[in-house]
């Protein structure tokens, strides 16, 4: 196919015109117009660019290219497939939108290199021999391009797991920090009870929040962030929000109401000064709110407080007439959590056993008895039976071992 024939179908791209936004396409339309405006030199330029522009996202050809940016799409016609809507006429745009872009994916590197040589002079001729072919081909079918947004969604969405929510916005995270299973030793009740209730809200369930609180370094937070390994939540998405966003969440709710995504919202690290009223806020989000949650979104906080909000001798001895319902008051966020899971300190016994187990995972051939008796010794000047606390100590082994 001739560069004449596939620059009329970019131009009239209609229910995917977001693709022709993007870097990769931009250069091939400063190609074809290039082409068509018979400038020869400005068409090598724009050549240059479209290969420069494509391997930068990693792809080989158009049609690889293609298919990963109309899988990620947030066009109208993207939006209205994920959602399982019907419109005939946008539709049909789609339809010829995609066989537009199977074209230029067929366009061969050596036709367009014909084209240009015709163009420019006999001092050309070694930079035309020498510049890179991309790959033909590889572009994905209408069908299959519909049948990706009814599984997993279009968009920001489709592209990534794991997102922040910064100023009202929501910015997606290419590598998360999810430790997998085989990582995750010990607890094994408590991760239990929250893959429970993550299952069900997976399933389309009613589900309850989370609240997982206890001691530094016991494993709270990398069990919610491991959720995004496990094989059957796929369409499972985990949003952190800090606390200083909370008031956004109301926004941020609205934005993922009936996706057919699941969403667990992740407050890390939540506490509250006795002073701070944005507590209040969160209250209305658990409960009480005019607006519920919706059934595809659950919130999951950790906390080295059981009950979010510090207290202090003065909160019980002040010269307030109903002490009692103050303090009632800023314990009864906790109590908006459905599910409140305890991550409470190893007894030794515990300790030395999940010691081993790492030790093992990392390599480590010290003897049992060894390895232990040193272990026992590290906590003791270590205070804290934890995951965290173990980690530490076969670090520092490990930095021993390298140093004789």
């Amino acid at each position: 196919m001739e560069s004449r024939d596939l620059r009329p179908g970019l131009m009239a791209v209609s229910a995917f015109r977001d693709i022709l936004d993007q870097p990769v396409m931009k250069a091939v339309r400063r190609l074809l117009d290039a082409l068509a405006l018979e400038r020869g030199e400005e068409a090598l330029e724009a050549y240059a660019g479209v290969c420069d522009t494509l391997w930068r996202t990693g792809a080989q050809g158009l049609g690889e290219w293609l298919s990963s940016a109309l899988a990620v799409s947030e066009g109208p016609y993207a939006r209205l497939a994920e959602a399982g809507g019907e419109n005939e006429a946008l539709t049909r745009a789609a339809r010829q939108d995609v066989d537009t872009f199977t074209a230029l994916a067929g366009w061969s590197c050596e036709d367009c290199i014909q084209e240009m040589t015709s163009l420019l002079g006999r001092e050309f001729e070694g930079a035309l021999a020498a510049l890179p072919r991309w790959k033909r081909g590889g572009m994905t079918s209408f069908e299959g391009l519909k049948r990706g947004y009814q599984v997993n969604g279009a968009g920001l969405f489709a592209r990534y797991r794991a997102f922040v929510w910064e100023d009202g916005a929501l910015r997606g995270v290419p590598h998360p920090d999810c430790p997998g299973p085989e990582e995750m030793l010990g607890y094994e009740m408590q991760r239990g009870e929250v893959l429970a209730n993550t299952r069900a809200l997976v399933e389309g369930r009613s589900v309850n929040n989370v609240l997982l609180y206890g001691d530094s370094g016991t494993g709270k937070s990398a069990t919610v962030k491991s959720l995004l390994t496990v094989p059957e939540f796929t369409s499972l998405r985990l949003i952190e929000v800090d606390k200083e966003q909370l008031g956004d969440i109301p926004a941020l709710l609205r934005r993922i109401t009936g996706l057919r995504q699941q969403f667990i919202l992740f407050i890390d690290d939540l506490a509250f000064d006795r002073d701070d009223r944005t507590y209040s806020v969160l209250k209305t989000i658990l409960e009480g709110g005019v607006e519920p949650r919706p059934r595809n979104v659950a919130i999951y906080a950790t906390s080295n407080r059981r009950h979010l909000v510090r207290q202090t001798f003065s909160d019980r001895t002040g010269d307030e007439v109903d002490i009692q319902e103050t303090i009632g008051e800023k314990t009864s966020l906790a109590e908006r959590f459905g599910v409140r899971v305890a991550y409470l300190p190893l007894n030794q016994k515990e300790f030395l056993e999940l010691t081993r187990r790492l030790a093992r995972q990392m390599g480590i051939t010290t003897p049992d008895g060894e390895l232990l008796a040193a272990a026992a010794q590290w906590e003791r000047y270590h205070p804290g039976r934890t995951p965290r606390v173990a980690r530490q100590f076969l670090a520092s082994l490990l930095e021993e071992q390298a140093k004789s």
